[in-house]
């Protein structure tokens, strides 16, 4: 079912049934438990469902049928359009990434080393407050696990171990 033609197929239908639901992507994240963003990455196919969240998904889009759980289920193929970076809003948080990275990565190192933040092990969500100027702002959090880079000796390398012994 996951040939990129049949992505968008499935996915036109996901995204179907939560809009069948009336739900927002916040009401449905309270019901599951899981963030906002990572309800649209579910309905995107950006992630796998897991077998323990299958129910509560269900429950919150009864919409959602077996068939449709069942594929859900399934290692997703992880990929997008690049033009995708022509919509306004995703043109300026990659805008704001590009101008704010050289310094967000400098005190990533300052305050943990030579290292990077994981995309895999990795929370997001976005949310709305109010201003000190009474306007609406966006907050959108970026969570990722700290992955420093190693020195690669090969005495390290478990692959060549075996290779030492003969």
């Amino acid at each position: 079912m996951e040939h990129i033609d049949s992505k968008a197929i499935f996915v036109g239908r996901l995204l179907a049934v939560k809009q069948d639901s009336g739900k927002s992507y916040n009401e449905i994240a309270g019901e599951t438990g899981l963030t906002n963003v990572y309800v649209g990455q579910l309905l995107r196919r950006q992630a796998q469902l897991k077998p323990e969240t299958a129910k509560s998904l269900q429950a919150a889009l009864p919409g959602l049928t077996d068939e449709l759980i069942h594929e859900m289920m399934k290692p997703p193929m992880r990929s997008y359009d690049p033009k995708i970076i022509q919509e306004p809003a995703i043109y300026r948080l990659n805008e704001a990434v590009m101008h704010f990275g050289e310094s967000i990565k400098e005190i990533i190192n300052e305050e943990f080393g030579d290292g990077i933040m994981s995309a895999i092990d990795f929370y997001c969500s976005v949310d709305k407050i109010k201003g000190v100027d009474g306007k609406d702002r966006v907050v959108l959090t970026l969570d990722g696990k700290y992955l420093p880079h190693t020195e690669q000796k090969s005495e390290h390398m478990v692959s060549r171990m075996g290779s030492k012994k003969a």
